[in-house]
């Protein structure tokens, strides 16, 4: 999978929008962030995903998905090795993370 291929499924969800944060492609729904592109290098993403999810993802042997180091891994950010991701995987974890995060209430 290519960063493009990563944007390219983001930006097909639903009130998705690119943004960037802390110099990164990130990318949004509800102005609130759900995946970001390029962390923590250019050959990885970031998924937010609910922490029970993430423990499924890591579990399952998706050998592309960690938990992101420290309280943001505890708390559902996993990392992506874009080049051992499949399209299907990806799409699936993009999925749940924009669910997640447009059902949170607005502050």
């Amino acid at each position: 999978m290519t960063p493009e291929d990563f944007r390219r499924i983001a930006l097909e969800l639903p009130g998705a929008v690119e943004s960037a944060h802390m110099n990164h492609p990130d990318f949004r729904v509800n102005n609130k962030i759900f995946a970001t592109l390029g962390y923590p290098d250019k050959a990885c993403a970031m998924i937010k995903l609910p922490p029970g999810k993430q423990r499924e993802f890591v579990e399952l042997g998706h050998a592309a998905f960690s938990p992101v180091k420290g309280a943001w891994g505890k708390q559902g950010a996993t990392t992506v090795e874009l080049a051992k991701a499949r399209e299907d995987t990806v799409r699936a974890a993009l999925t749940l993370a924009w669910q997640s995060t447009s059902q949170k209430k607005r502050r």
